[in-house]
């Protein structure tokens, strides 16, 4: 499997990303997971490698028809050389790892699963998750705060789709991250980084509140 032509397919679809679901968060994630398998045994390297690369392109906020590309992916999947195990494996992995996806219902994934689910959390948390937040608001037209919008709880996947204010999405979802993360590796990593994020929360609200 020659990566290089994977990464060059999915550096063409999302060349004009701009809502925090560009190419350099798919580096980033493969980066992460790289460091994870650092720490593990028995994972299959090339299923997470393509895992990570594909995980977005079947996203709603990059695709209009997401069956039509999953159809695409199996083909390209076939063309690179993966087996028939392996892209079943991913295609898996990738329809089944995402927050919204398991609000309902949890999907346990094996280790590969895993081991991508948590590279690609880790880029929602600390200083770039902070910064993805806002990216994705801005480009979602949806506010920074509003004193007035409740955080919302237990939500259902079609819920957790609706807009709500960047300063609530830290506590409908990035700040729960830590705890759902799988592998040692990424608890540590997931802590220390949500520890950021809450004292950028913190002083946040000291700013709005006028504390000096």
């Amino acid at each position: 499997m020659k990566v290089e032509v994977i990464k060059d397919y999915v550096r063409e679809i999302t060349s004009q990303e701009f809502s925090g679901h560009d190419y350099l968060h798919l580096e980033r994630v493969l980066q992460n997971a790289e460091l994870l398998m650092q720490s593990e045994e028995g994972f299959k390297r090339d299923v997470i490698v393509t895992a990570v690369l594909l995980h977005d392109l079947i996203d709603e906020k990059l695709t209009n028809n997401i069956n039509e590309m999953i159809d695409e992916i199996r083909i390209k999947m076939r063309e690179w050389g993966l087996t028939d195990d392996e892209r079943a494996e991913v295609l898996d992995i990738i329809t089944h790892m995402s927050f919204a996806k398991n609000l309902e219902q949890h999907h346990v994934l094996n280790l590969d699963g895993e081991i991508v689910q948590d590279a690609d959390r880790l880029d929602a948390l600390g200083a770039i998750g902070i910064g993805r937040a806002f990216t994705y608001g801005g480009h979602a037209n949806n506010l920074m705060y509003n004193p007035n919008e409740a955080v919302r709880e237990n939500m259902t996947s079609a819920e957790y789709r609706q807009h709500s204010t960047v300063i609530n999405h830290f506590h409908e979802k990035l700040l729960k991250l830590e705890g759902e993360m799988n592998t040692a590796t990424a608890k540590k990593l997931a802590a220390r980084r949500t520890a950021f994020m809450r004292f950028y929360l913190d002083e946040f609200t000291a700013e709005i509140n006028g504390d000096k």
